[in-house]
């Protein structure tokens, strides 16, 4: 693995109180440095796969719709009617 320098300004008592918390934790700000930044790819990697698997979910249902593949709204409403009278009915009995 090669390495690089990263160098940025910051306050100096951020920079201190970064560095006396570091070493309370047995680590240098470096190593924090470090593991914050792979920690903060690894989000933007799964938030971008996210975002694909999600516009790609859409697309299905898109395609689906567009294909004619729909359940009208009234049938939709009464199946979710029943479900809440079932639960209704089964709450009052207990």
């Amino acid at each position: 693995m090669s390495e690089a320098t990263f160098t940025f300004r910051v306050d100096d008592i951020l920079k201190d109180e970064f560095a006396t918390a570091a070493k309370a934790h047995d680590r240098t700000g470096a190593q924090l440095l470090r593991d914050f930044m792979r920690d903060y790819v690894r989000q933007q990697q799964n938030a971008a796969e996210h975002d694909t698997w999600f516009r790609r979910q859409v697309q299905i249902g898109l395609d689906s719709a567009n294909a004619g593949n729909l359940i009208p709204a009234e049938e939709v409403e009464a199946k979710f009617a029943a479900r809440r009278e079932q639960t209704r009915r089964r709450l009052k009995s207990r």
